[in-house]
């Protein structure tokens, strides 16, 4: 089994809202970083790791914008831990709407505590549990 294989990962799946679409009609660009965030949520939360929002501030976003999505599509956001730093992590994410690829990114986050004046390294057991070991 390869690394890639292990990392942990999730596939949530979203109806495109009203509200998640603009005046063009199809969805805004926002709309997927808070997907995205919502896989985030759902990630963490089976690795038992939900106590670490408010520390993971993001540092990083890019995003490939494919296809536009419309009002009423059905989308799955997939989203996989990339890569496990000493104070970083970054995932990957996807989202579809059936085969086709409306967007495809990264988003990188950092281990900080709010008191901390900047990023600290992971626990061990943290770590651990990102890297899917």
């Amino acid at each position: 089994m390869t690394a890639a294989a292990t990392r942990p990962a999730v596939t949530i799946r979203r109806t495109v809202e009203w509200s998640d679409t603009d005046a063009s009609g199809h969805h805004y660009n926002g709309v997927v970083l808070r997907w995205v965030e919502a896989a985030e949520a759902e990630l963490l939360g089976r690795l038992g790791l939900a106590g670490l929002f408010g520390r993971i501030p993001r540092v990083r976003y890019e995003t490939d914008f494919r296809a536009r999505l419309w009002f009423g599509d059905e989308v799955e956001i997939d989203l996989t831990i990339g890569h496990v730093g000493t104070t970083s992590m970054r995932y990957d994410f996807e989202v579809r709407s059936g085969t086709t690829v409306a967007a495809a990114g990264s988003t990188t986050v950092v281990n900080a505590t709010p008191d901390a004046p900047a990023a600290i390294p992971w626990p061990d057991d943290v770590r651990a549990a990102l890297a899917g070991s």
